[in-house]
């Protein structure tokens, strides 16, 4: 099942800090165990456009679609045997000590 994992910061969490920043060796983990599909870095939120439709009307604005002080800094989609396996790949990753990870089920379309 493919999993996407939605990086965060967290302004409450541990200083970011370089050095301990193993995400080459993650990456490298996780590609030779067949897990990665694809990921990367996301453009910062100020860099960000919002577009809706109302009343057949195309609004489009700067920024993030919601004002909060967290936001989605990357991502990487993965394949993994269940959501277990999803966790222990999210444990590894950088990102889960100076930020926080979601990880989501890919619902393809038509099911």
């Amino acid at each position: 099942m493919e999993y996407m994992l939605f990086i965060c910061n967290d302004p409450a969490a541990p200083e970011y800090v370089a050095a301990e920043d193993n995400i080459v060796e993650w990456v490298a983990e996780m590609e030779a165990r067949g897990v990665t599909r694809h990921g990367d870095r996301l453009r910062p939120v100020e860099d960000a456009t919002t577009v809706t439709v109302r009343a057949g009307e195309v609004v489009v604005s700067d920024g993030p679609f919601a004002e909060t002080k967290e936001w989605i800094a990357g991502y990487d989609v993965i394949a993994c045997a269940d959501l277990d396996e999803a966790i222990e790949v999210a444990s590894k990753h950088p990102m889960a000590r100076f930020g926080k990870i979601e990880i989501r089920p890919v619902w393809p379309l038509g099911l």
